[in-house]
C-alpha cells in the first residue's frame, strides 16, 4: 500500500501553516508525494525540510491563489515536474469581517472572493481538462460551517464559503461524468493561527491534526459533502432547518467583533 501511495500525489494550496500545513503532513506521513502551494515558500520548504521526508516526496511552489498567472504557473510547474495531481485541494482563504455600512470594507469584500472564490476556481482550473482527459481525479473545496447561514459582521466570509459550496456542488455535476470527483469539506472551529485569536466560544473547537485524519478519511472516500467534526455537523442540520424568524431572532441578540484574519 505504501508503494501505491508514493505514486500518488496532491497539491494544496495554503499549504504553510494550519489546515493546509496538517492536511500535508497527513499525506507525507501516509507515503503520498506533495506539491505544496504558499506564498510564504522559504518558511515552507524550512518547514518540510525539518521534518525528514525525502527530497523527492515534496515540492513547493510560490503563489497566492488571488494572483490568477501566479496559480496557473504553479500549477503548470507542477505538472512538469511532479506530473499530474490524483488530488487537488484549496485550501488557501481569508477570514476577515465586514461592516457594509462602511465604503472602505467593500475593498475587504472584494479581497474576501477574489481569495475564497476565484482563488478556488483558480485554483481547480489548470487541472479540470487534464484530470477529464485521464478519467479520474478528485477536486477538494475546502468551505466552512459559516457557509450555512449569514451570521452577523461576516456577510463577506459567509457569502464566500457559501459560494464555495455551490461552486464546487456545480463542478460535481459537471466532471462526474469523467471520472472527476469533488469532494467538499467543512471545517467547524479547527485550532490554527486563524482562529487562536478570536475572543469568542469556538465550540467543539478540533485539533488541525485530527481534522487532517478525518477529511484524509472522507476525500479517500470521495463523499460529496462532509462536516468535520461531525458535532458540528448536527448544528449545521439545525441551522439549515431553523426558521428565518427565529434564526433571525437569535443572530440578531448577538454581539459580534469584527476580526481580521489571514491564513
Amino acid at each position: 500500500m505504501m508503494a501505491e501511495a508514493s505514486r500518488r500525489l496532491i497539491f494544496i494550496t495554503g499549504a504553510s501553516s494550519g489546515i493546509g500545513q496538517a492536511l500535508a503532513t497527513r499525506y507525507l506521513q501516509a507515503g503520498w508525494r506533495v506539491a505544496l502551494v504558499a506564498r510564504r515558500v522559504a518558511e515552507m520548504r524550512e518547514w518540510a525540510s525539518s521534518q525528514g521526508w525525502p527530497v523527492s516526496q515534496w515540492a513547493v511552489y510560490e503563489a497566492d491563489v488571488r494572483d490568477e498567472a501566479a496559480i496557473a504557473a504553479a500549477a503548470q510547474a507542477c505538472m512538469e515536474s511532479q506530473g499530474l495531481p490524483d488530488v487537488v485541494v484549496a485550501n488557501a482563504g481569508i477570514s476577515i469581517g465586514v461592516d457594509l455600512s462602511l465604503a472602505e470594507d467593500l475593498t475587504v469584500l472584494r479581497d474576501l472572493m477574489d481569495t475564497n472564490v476565484i482563488g478556488l476556481a483558480a485554483t481547480f482550473q489548470p487541472f479540470i481538462s487534464a484530470m477529464k482527459l485521464r478519467g479520474h481525479g478528485t477536486l477538494v473545496g475546502v468551505a466552512s460551517v459559516a457557509a450555512i447561514r449569514g451570521m452577523p459582521g461576516h456577510a463577506g466570509y459567509c457569502a464566500a464559503k457559501a459560494a464555495v459550496v455551490q461552486m464546487c456542488e456545480t463542478l460535481r455535476g459537471e466532471l462526474r461524468a469523467h471520472g472527476v470527483r469533488v469532494v467538499t469539506l467543512a471545517p467547524g472551529y479547527i485550532d490554527t493561527p486563524l482562529t487562536r485569536a478570536n475572543q469568542y466560544p469556538m465550540p467543539f473547537l478540533m485539533k488541525a491534526e485530527a481534522f487532517a485524519d478525518q477529511a484524509f478519511t472522507a476525500i479517500g472516500q470521495g463523499v460529496r459533502w462532509r462536516v468535520i467534526p461531525w458535532p458540528m455537523g448536527l448544528v449545521t442540520m439545525l441551522l439549515r432547518w431553523m426558521p428565518r424568524w427565529l434564526f433571525d431572532a437569535i443572530a440578531g441578540s448577538q454581539q459580534h467583533r469584527k476580526k481580521q484574519r489571514r491564513q
